[in-house]
């Protein structure tokens, strides 16, 4: 996972095809956003940021508090869904 991490390209493409599989086996929207929490939690805690982007983005969580943490991982979802 740390190569898809170097590129946020590579990132946003990544998620967005974990994202149409997902749909494709049925899973809601609001289950795949709160997976992409989950993720988004996990990589707080175990992934150092690997670009200038992810490094904003973990900022962003890092001040958020639960609800706004939530919000950003649906917009990661629809930023992903956007560039398929």
């Amino acid at each position: 996972m740390s190569s898809v991490l170097e590129n946020f390209e590579s990132w946003k493409k990544f998620l967005g095809e974990r994202v149409q599989q997902a749909k494709k086996v049925g899973l809601s929207e609001d289950t795949i956003s709160k997976l992409a929490y989950e993720i988004g939690s996990f990589l707080d805690e175990k992934v150092d940021p690997q670009n200038e982007q992810e490094r904003a983005i973990k900022e962003l969580w890092d001040v958020g508090d639960e609800q706004e943490r939530k919000t950003i991982a649906r917009l990661m979802v629809k930023l992903a869904q956007h560039n398929q």
